[in-house]
This record gives C-alpha cells, sequence and structure tokens, in this order.
C-alpha cells in the first residue's frame, strides 16, 4: 500500500507533498501546518466512502430487480480507479469546512489530492452478504467477474435506490477496502477528552431530554445550537471513541491475541492497567496495588494514553493507520523512548504509525533503532546491552520524516520565481546515521552554547 498525499492553501500549508511509511512522522515548531495535514489526511481516510461514486447502468439494477442475478465486469471500473480517486478528492475538498469544523468558505481556494497503488482484484476473493437488503455478493480469485444474487421472497419489492446503493457499495469496498488504511486518531485534546468524557456523555444526554420535553412548537435547531458544541472530526471522533470504551473494552484486538507482549510493555509503560467495572466504571489501577483511580484522580500521564491502550488492546487490526497527534504528551523523555520502540514495534507488526512530534528524544530513539538494524557484531552487542529487541529495530526504508517549515515552493503556472512560505521538507534517512532533523539541533546546540558561557565566560 503506497499513499501519497498532495496539499494546497490547507491552513497555514501553501503547498505540501508526503508519502506514507510504515512508520511517518512530521516534526516541526509550533503553528507550522503539522495538525493540519494530519486532520486532512484523517478526514479523507475515515469518510473516503462518501466521496467515490461508482457509475452505475440503470439496465444493471434493473436487471437485478428482474432476474434475481446479474454479473458485473470489474474492468470497467478498475481502469477508472484513478479517475475516480480524483474526483473524490476534489469532492472531499468541497467538505473540508466540515471536517475542520471552520466558517463556510475558509477552505475554498484549497486542494486535496491522493494517490494510492493500484490494487489486483484478481488476488482477492470475497464473499458476502447485505443485511440491510437480502443481496449476497461472490467473486472467485482470480477473477474479475463479481456476481450479485438478490434473495427475495415472491411478492416482496426492493427498493430500486437501495439496491443500487448496495450494489456500488459493493463494488467500491472490492476495488479501494485495500488500498486505503482504516484510521484510528489520537488528538492533542485526548488529555482532556479522557478527564470529561463522563461530562461529555451528559451534554449529548442533556439535548435528547431537552428535546423530549420541547415544546411541540419549538424548533429543533434551537436545541441543536444551544447545546452541541462543534468540533473538528478528528475531535469528534477522539470524543465518541473515549465516550464508547464500556462496550469497546468487550472486543479483542489482534494484538491481543497475537502479541500479547505488546501490551505488557505498554502496561509498563503506564505504570498499571485501565479497568471498567460491571456497572461501566472506568478505573486506573497502579501497578502493585488495588487502588482504584478515576480519570480525575489519575495522572496526565495516564489520562493521555487512555485512548491508545483502548486501541491496542480492543480494536487494533492489522493494515489500520494509527495516528496520534504529539504522543510525547505528559511524558517522561524515558517514557518517550519506550514509546518510540513501541511504535517501532507495531510498524513491524502490521499496523502503520502516522505522529506529529516535538520530541527530540523519539527521533533520536527512532534513531538508534535504525542504526542498530545491522548484521554487526559489535551492534548486536551493544543492543544486548541496552535491552534492545530484534522486534523494536526498523529499516531507514521503514520510515518518513518531515520537516514543517518554510521552504521554496515548487513553481506553478505563470509564476517567474519560486515562492518561499509553509510546506513539508523530507528529512534524509541515513541507514547508518538515521534521521536528521536540522531544528532539534539547532536548539540544542543554542542552550549547549548559553551554558558554556555561563560556566566559562567570567574565566
Amino acid at each position: 500500500m503506497s499513499l501519497a498525499v498532495k496539499l494546497k492553501n490547507i491552513g497555514i500549508l501553501k503547498h505540501a507533498e508526503f508519502s506514507l511509511g510504515d512508520l511517518t512522522l512530521i516534526c516541526g515548531e509550533n503553528n507550522t501546518g503539522k495538525t493540519y495535514a494530519t486532520y486532512a489526511l484523517y478526514g479523507f481516510l475515515k469518510s473516503w466512502r462518501e466521496f467515490i461514486h461508482i457509475p452505475l447502468d440503470d439496465n444493471l439494477i434493473h436487471n437485478l430487480l428482474t432476474d434475481g442475478v446479474i454479473k458485473v465486469d470489474m474492468t470497467q471500473y478498475v481502469e477508472k480507479t484513478s479517475q475516480l480517486f480524483s474526483e473524490a478528492c476534489e469532492r472531499y475538498t468541497d467538505q473540508l469546512d466540515r471536517i475542520f469544523a471552520a466558517p463556510e468558505g475558509t477552505f475554498q481556494n484549497s486542494e486535496f489530492h491522493l494517490q494510492a497503488g493500484a490494487g489486483d482484484i484478481r488476488e482477492r476473493g470475497v464473499y458476502g452478504q447485505y443485511y440491510s437488503i437480502p443481496i449476497n455478493y461472490a467473486k472467485e480469485l482470480m477473477s474479475e467477474e463479481l456476481e450479485v444474487t438478490l434473495v427475495v421472497e415472491e411478492g416482496k419489492e426492493v427498493d430500486p435506490h437501495l439496491a443500487g446503493t448496495v450494489v456500488e457499495d459493493i463494488i467500491t469496498n472490492l476495488i479501494f477496502f485495500h488500498l486505503l488504511p482504516q484510521p484510528f486518531i489520537s488528538s492533542a485534546e485526548r488529555t482532556g477528552i479522557s478527564t470529561f468524557r463522563k461530562e461529555l456523555s451528559f451534554a449529548r444526554d442533556r439535548l435528547l431530554k431537552e428535546m423530549s420535553q420541547a415544546h411541540k412548537n419549538m424548533d429543533p435547531r434551537e436545541l441543536l445550537f444551544k447545546a452541541y458544541q462543534n468540533y473538528p472530526k478528528p475531535v469528534g471522533d477522539n470524543v465518541d471513541f473515549t465516550r464508547e470504551l464500556e462496550d469497546i473494552a468487550k472486543r479483542k484486538s489482534f494484538i491481543a491475541k497475537e502479541h500479547p507482549e505488546v501490551l505488557e510493555d505498554f502496561a509498563d509503560i503506564v505504570g498499571g492497567e485501565y479497568t471498567i467495572t460491571q456497572n461501566d466504571q472506568l478505573y486506573y489501577i497502579p501497578k502493585g496495588t488495588r487502588h482504584k483511580l478515576t480519570m480525575v484522580e489519575s495522572s496526565s500521564t495516564v489520562r493521555s494514553l487512555l485512548d491508545l491502550s483502548f486501541y491496542l488492546n480492543c480494536i487494533a487490526q492489522k493494515g489500520n493507520l494509527l495516528m496520534i497527534d504529539e504522543p510525547e504528551l505528559s511524558l517522561h523523555p524515558e517514557n518517550q523512548r519506550r514509546i518510540a520502540r513501541l511504535f517501532a514495534r507495531l510498524a513491524n507488526i502490521g499496523v502503520k504509525v502516522f505522529i506529529t512530534t516535538h520530541s527530540d528524544y523519539i527521533v533520536k530513539e527512532l534513531n538508534t533503532l535504525i542504526m542498530l538494524n545491522h548484521d554487526k557484531p559489535h551492534l548486536k552487542k551493544v543492543a544486548e546491552e541496552n535491552g534492545y529487541q530484534d522486534n523494536e529495530l526498523i529499516k531507514a526504508d521503514q520510515v518518513k520524516v518531515y520537516i514543517a517549515d518554510k521552504a521554496l515552493l515548487p513553481l506553478e503556472e505563470g509564476q517567474k520565481r519560486r515562492k518561499r512560505d509553509h510546506t513539508l521538507v523530507p528529512a534524509d534517512i541515513d541507514p547508518e546515521f538515521g534521521i536528521e532533523v536540522g531544528s532539534f539541533d539547532k536548539t540544542i546546540d543554542a542552550m549547549n552554547e548559553i551554558q558554556r558561557d555561563i560556566v566559562w565566560g567570567a574565566k
């Protein structure tokens, strides 16, 4: 799976291009566009089905309703993959105001483009059924023909529009599902969200109660504007996830089933475990104790790692894209190093990771994992002496790093000179020396120089 993203006039970013690796980092100073790039990508990956429209021949659905079965040559749609993607990106760009919860017209001059590698549907066999409408579908391995069967009792009618929507959804998933990862986001607002998760639920419950008790002549929109706070989609999804932990906790991720040691190491970073009691109360239990602490009573570290814990334990799937805005929030430098090693392990077991970060500790720890990943005796000795495991080491070509900064932009049509503005600059990654992020080094060098002047300046 290879995804390449191109942005224009999205927030402070005037022009930016980046692609996803197994582990992708965007670094940079505050207010340089890191979150804009993250939210724009997340929004599309979370809602792409809304924007991809498969053109269906009316006769196709007519034949399904009259004959009960149709055979669809998928070649005609596969050949249009790039065109369908391009059209979907245009429709998505028109909705950026909603994705970012911004005033109407904020993103009227923006562009969002995404390119994905071609997926070979011949390599996949699919079988399934839709419960919303009695339709079965099947495609044999190494075949380009999709068979759709309508299973309905004699005398019952099926809405042609609904049947067409289902068929379009089947074709869309067959072509695009394996090209686009399912994203999960942990926003920078997560600490507050975990603290006030119950209050957020109460806000929703109060709205429902007020609507049920409202005078019949009252405009319900007044209640919506009064009681509902609009969030950017990534933050809103983060709120919804945290609000539904009681149900989410009943599930088990592939990590819990196949890699429980990853969860044990993560619990060690958290310093304990989260638990939900029979009466649906969420607590944190510090390691080595029986004390149950609410989120309000727990440390900011515990609150900042809450949603990541439930994601890893309950819903993570291979091929997912885990997106974290500033994973270093509230973490001690040692735990920042450990979270970097966790990200490398996730990338190595099939979960792609995308982060924005200000943390020199995270970047330098990833450097160490890259630099140790060579078959040299002295490197193996260093790894062993410092407790590094083989499954934490990562190759340079698995990692993509971008610096949010001002740089010369590509020359556009009608321009005579290149302009300098906010963009994403790819960082050099050397297999032997790791990632080069100059902004961190400059800051650290400046601090060291000041301290040298303090110590030696009077001598």
